[in-house]
Formats: structure tokens, C-alpha cells, sequence
């Protein structure tokens, strides 16, 4: 245990990997690494004003046999609560002290959320991450690009692109166990598939993929005589293009995400936590086209989305949700030189679900912004949006981000910083529910102050720490009413710190730690510590190995027995991974993890199994 604590603090001051690539040429493209999501422009990482998180398709590809909430968690400034435990636990969206209402998830630059949960977010067990090219993560307010929700944390997911070949397909299968720290037998539990064919006919591009997962022998609760709860999800997606000419092309697509989860939960007459039979079952149906015009210096594009949402839980307070949501964005993007980028939009929004009787609101939300680069090595990023609500009226945000750098040694230094304000509009189960609903509601409106440094070399190594202060006011909260809007307001700051160190052949290695103090209120299963590190090493272009180490500091949790606040230790997990290409053109990979190698016994949330030492064998097959 000693052992395992003194990696966890080894992880604050070094660790958590890239996976870069080796050769020099790879470095230097690290150094002109493009970054969408802060500015919705291509533009290099040196010129923005924020310190966005990239997962590459090499990454993902590094972490085949995991989940995409189990990677995102890796990154700093971000806890997702429940990546530790039974397949099917709901999840936590930790970042900058906020939750699950205030990050907002795109996939493919539509916004997705569920309009009937309390939180209005998007369930990420639903995703399949071998179906995903890259994620980009920012972090801080953006509701002025991205609207509603996105407070603390901006979510952009891509999905895969089409081969350039005529056909091409690519088979992943993992077998592993699914055991908690009391369990050794290591019988095979948890399966993961994946099957894609895709290609180009000349104009016209597709990609269709089917997954699935299943995982059982872990029950949520950890009681003395524990039942397995199965978790169970298959993934549709098909994806279509047409490039009608070099101007103009249409996407257009479509997908079905679906899980199933036993669950434990608080039967009466006790109403205490136990080992139930209960059930929780989600489905979306999501259809969607993006149809882009292109011309000289600029571009119009529209991103338009419906989702058909479902979802039922089978216990004594069952509930059966239907759900469903509109989304169209239109936007200009116009360059009128290598300085200067703008984006004008708008952005409609129509949701609605079925609660007594079928209730709903729209928005529709004007918004512009610009990105100004200069020659002198100053960037300013500034813009405004207006939220118009059909329940409660008008909202402006906007936000200013100006860096400067400066040439260091064929690489940069950069010092940046932003003023942003955001909002989180109350949901539909907050306005109409079953449970203390209340149509008088405000959103929720935080601002964000940012300042950062950020020193990025030719030769690999980079490293980059911010500031942040978020304040909260009119935050929704469940009173002795129902929901209300708070009187007080809440203010949460911290650090975050990240290194990226690939000087050495072959080794790459990186770290990133985050410091989140609540000054005022309290919150729940939120660390005030929390650190990631990783060593990946390329023994040759076939064979990969990595160790990584995540270190969770204390932090409270509610026991629902008595109604209290408790701490919670803090606790260390060192994870491995080998893969190795095999046959011609290194078309067959196989690969191995072992999470949690030394067993460690700690509590992710109260009263709940955690995942004690697994391992999983798996093979990617790409034709």
C-alpha cells in the first residue's frame, strides 16, 4: 500500500503519455499542431488562447479495450465518478468543480444532451470509442461558440472517416475478466466487438459499424451475498458524404445507441441501500445532415440533428422517459487573410418530453465571433451570443481571449488569458417534471477568469499550467419547494498543470495534475487533488508498451444511510498496456491490459463494488 501511495504522488511530478510517435518529423508536427474546438477554425496550438485537450486516433488506438469515459478521465482538470466501478454505473462529470449540467458533449459539431434528465446532459456509456477519430476537450465557459451548458467543459467528439480505398474493413474483439479486489478467479466477464466497413466510390464516401459490450460477475452494490448486474450496449452507425462538386458536398448520417444495466437501489419498507433487482434500460436514435457550401475565403455550412430519446427504470420508483430533440446550427465562417477569422450563426434548439402530458421549450441564439492573429505574436479571441428562451426570455454571453507569444529556440512561450461568461438553462424535468417542478426558473450563469503560461520546444517537450476562477450564480438547486434558483453563489478555483516530455527515442512521457478548491458551499465526490502520469515506449514501429498511474485525492461522499458527509481516502492505480502488430503491412494487431495491477481496495462512491485487478486480451484486425 506504501508502495502504490508513493506512486500516486510520483504521478503529481511526472507522467501520463501522449503516445507520440519517435521520429523527428513527428515532433515537429507536435509543435504545429492544429486545435479546432476553442475558436471552430483550424488554427495552431501556439495561436490559441486556451490549453485544449487533443485525443488522437493514435491514442484511442493505444487504448483499445477501454471505454471513452475511461480515457477522458485521464485528463486534467476532469473526474468522471464511475469509470472505476460496475460497467453500468451512472456517471459524474467532475470539471472545475461543476457537474453534469455544465458540460456540454458534441459529436460531429451537433449538441446532443437528454432534455428529460434533471442534469440534461449526454450519457457517455452509450458511445462506443472504437467508432471515434479524435475528442478535443476545452475547458472553461464557451457558450458563447457552443451555448448552453458549456460552463466548465466542452466535449467535441469525432467520429470516424471514411478510407480512402473502395472498401475497407476492420474487426476488434476483447476478452477480459470484470472482478472486484475480493475476486481472483480472473473467469472471462467482459467482452467488447466492433466491426466497420467503409471506403470512397469515386465522390461518394460511407462508413457502417456495428458494437457491442457485455460485461457481468460484479454487482453495483457491495454487499455480503452480492448478484451479478450485466451491463449490456450495441452501437449502429452508418455515415454517408457526396461531394457534388469541389464547392459543395452533403453528410449525412445516422446511429442507434442502446444499453441495459441491473441496478441496485433503495427498496422499501427501509429504504436503504441493498442488492436489488432493478433495471435501467437507454436508448437514442440519432439522424443528422451537414450540408457545407464552400467559396472563396469562407465557408456555409449547417449542422442539423433529431434524436429520439427512451429510457425506463424497472424498480420500485420506476419511471418510463420519452424524450426527443431538434437541432439545427447554420454559420458563415469568413477569413479575409492568414490574420483575421470570424464565424456568424445561429443555432436552434426545439425539445421536448413526455412528463403528465408532452412539455417543451426552444431557443434559438444568435452568435459571431473573431480571431484575430497578429504579426507581432499577439492572438485575440473574442465574441458574444444571445440566448433566447421561450420560458424565461433573454440571456447574453460573450467572452475575450487574448495570448501572446513570443519565438523561444525554433519553439514559443505563450501567456494567455480570457474573461467568459456561460449559462445553463433549467431543463425540462426542472420546469414541467414529476418532481417539484418549478416554470418561474433563471438559468444558471457562471463567468470564468483564466491566465496561463504555456512553453512548447522543437524537440518535444512541452509544458503548460492555468489559473481558473469560476463563479456560480442563480445555480439550480432542489430546495424544501423543489427547484429553485440559490440566493448565494458559489465560487469554485484551482490549477491545472500539464507536461509533455518526448525528448528521449522512442519514450514519450507526460503528466498533468489538478489543484480544485471550493471557496464557498460544499461539494460531493469532488477531489481537491487529483494527478495522472504515463510512459509509453515504442520497442520498435511493431511493439508498444505503456504504464500509467492516476492518484485521486480525498474527498467527501453522502452516506444515505445516516445522511451525512464522509471522507473518503485517497487512493492510487497503476495500469499497463502491451500491444504488438503482427503480419504483413502490420495489418493484425493484438494487445493486453492490466488494470489496477496491485489490487488496490478504495471507495469511488459509497456503498458501491469497485473494479479491483483486471486484465483483458484483445486483437484489431484492419483489411
Amino acid at each position: 500500500m506504501k508502495k502504490l501511495k508513493w506512486l500516486g504522488v510520483l504521478s503529481i511530478g511526472i507522467l501520463n503519455v501522449g503516445f507520440a510517435q519517435t521520429q523527428d518529423s513527428t515532433k515537429v508536427e507536435k509543435l504545429d499542431e492544429v486545435v479546432i474546438t476553442d475558436t471552430r477554425f483550424a488554427i495552431k496550438r501556439e495561436n490559441s488562447g486556451k490549453t485544449v485537450v487533443k485525443i488522437t486516433r493514435k491514442e484511442i488506438e493505444n487504448n483499445q479495450g477501454r471505454t471513452l469515459a475511461q480515457l477522458i478521465n485521464t485528463k486534467s482538470g476532469i473526474e468522471i465518478n464511475g469509470t472505476r466501478s460496475v460497467a453500468g454505473q451512472n456517471l459524474g462529470y467532475f470539471v472545475r468543480g461543476g457537474n453534469n449540467r455544465q458540460v456540454l458533449v458534441l459529436i460531429d459539431g451537433v449538441q446532443v444532451n437528454d432534455p428529460s434528465l434533471v442534469n440534461n446532459e449526454f450519457d457517455l456509456r452509450l458511445l462506443d470509442l472504437n467508432t471515434i477519430e479524435t475528442v478535443e476537450i476545452v475547458k472553461g465557459a464557451a457558450s458563447t461558440l457552443y451555448g448552453n451548458s458549456a460552463a466548465t467543459a466542452v466535449i467535441n467528439i469525432t467520429t470516424k472517416k471514411s478510407s480512402k480505398k473502395t472498401i475497407s474493413a476492420s474487426f476488434l474483439s476483447v476478452v477480459g475478466t470484470n472482478q472486484s479486489q475480493d475476486v481472483d478467479d480472473y473467469r472471462a466477464e467482459h467482452f467488447t466487438n466492433n466491426v466497420t466497413v467503409n471506403g470512397t466510390l469515386n465522390d461518394f464516401t460511407y462508413l457502417a459499424s456495428f458494437g457491442n459490450q457485455f460485461a457481468e460477475g460484479l454487482s453495483a452494490a457491495a454487499s455480503t451475498n452480492p448478484e451479478a448486474d450485466p451491463f449490456s450496449r450495441y452501437n449502429v452507425n452508418l455515415k454517408l458524404d457526396y461531394e457534388f462538386s469541389d464547392n459543395f458536398n452533403v453528410t449525412a448520417y445516422g446511429s442507434i445507441d442502446r444499453f441495459k444495466t441491473d441496478i441496485d437501489g433503495f427498496p422499501p419498507p427501509n429504504f436503504t441501500f441493498a442488492d436489488t433487482n432493478d433495471e435501467f434500460l437507454s436508448k437514442q436514435k440519432r439522424v443528422g445532415i451537414a450540408p457545407k457550401f464552400t467559396y472563396k475565403n469562407g465557408s456555409i455550412q449547417v449542422n442539423a440533428a433529431y434524436t429520439d430519446i427512451e429510457r425506463e427504470t424497472i424498480s420500485a420508483f420506476g419511471s418510463i422517459n420519452e424524450a426527443e430533440s431538434f437541432v439545427v446550427d447554420v454559420f458563415n465562417k469568413y477569413t479575409f487573410n492568414d490574420n483575421i477569422y470570424t464565424i456568424v450563426g445561429l443555432n436552434y434548439g426545439d425539445y421536448k418530453s413526455l412528463f403528465a402530458e408532452e412539455e417543451s421549450f426552444t431557443s434559438t441564439d444568435p452568435y459571431a465571433n473573431v480571431v484575430y492573429i497578429t504579426d507581432i505574436g499577439l492572438t485575440i479571441n473574442a465574441g458574444g451570443r444571445l440566448n433566447n428562451h421561450s420560458e424565461y426570455g433573454s440571456q447574453f454571453v460573450y467572452n475575450i481571449n487574448p495570448s501572446f507569444k513570443v519565438a523561444v529556440n525554433e519553439g514559443y512561450a505563450k501567456i494567455f488569458g480570457s474573461y467568459a461568461t456561460s449559462f445553463i438553462a433549467p431543463n425540462l424535468s426542472q420546469l414541467f417534471g414529476f418532481f417539484g417542478p418549478n416554470a418561474d426558473l433563471e438559468p444558471e450563469e457562471n463567468a470564468t477568469i483564466e491566465g496561463g503560461l504555456e512553453y512548447n520546444t522543437k524537440n518535444g517537450f512541452r509544458i503548460s499550467g492555468v489559473y481558473f476562477n469560476r463563479d456560480e450564480q442563480n445555480t439550480i438547486i432542489f430546495g424544501s419547494n423543489g427547484y429553485e434558483n440559490a440566493s448565494n453563489d458559489a465560487t469554485v478555483q484551482g490549477f491545472e498543470l500539464e507536461t509533455e516530455l518526448n525528448i528521449f527515442k522512442n519514450v514519450s512521457i507526460s503528466t498533468n495534475y489538478t489543484f480544485t478548491e471550493l471557496k464557498e458551499g460544499t461539494r460531493i465526490r469532488l477531489p481537491k487533488h487529483r494527478a495522472n502520469a504515463s510512459i509509453g515506449y515504442d520497442f520498435s514501429p511493431r511493439t508498444f508498451a505503456s504504464i500509467d498511474a492516476q492518484y485521486v485525492g480525498e474527498r467527501q461522499d453522502t452516506d444515505f444511510s445516516t445522511f451525512t458527509n464522509v471522507d473518503l481516502e485517497a487512493y492510487s492505480l497503476i495500469n499497463l498496456y502491451f500491444s504488438h502488430k503482427l503480419l504483413e503491412n502490420n495489418k493484425l494487431k493484438v494487445f493486453a491490459t492490466v488494470n489496477n495491477l496491485f489490487n488496490e481496495d478504495y471507495s469511488e462512491i459509497i456503498g458501491f463494488t469497485t473494479l479491483g485487478r483486471n486484465i483483458s486480451l484483445g486483437f484489431n484486425l484492419k483489411l
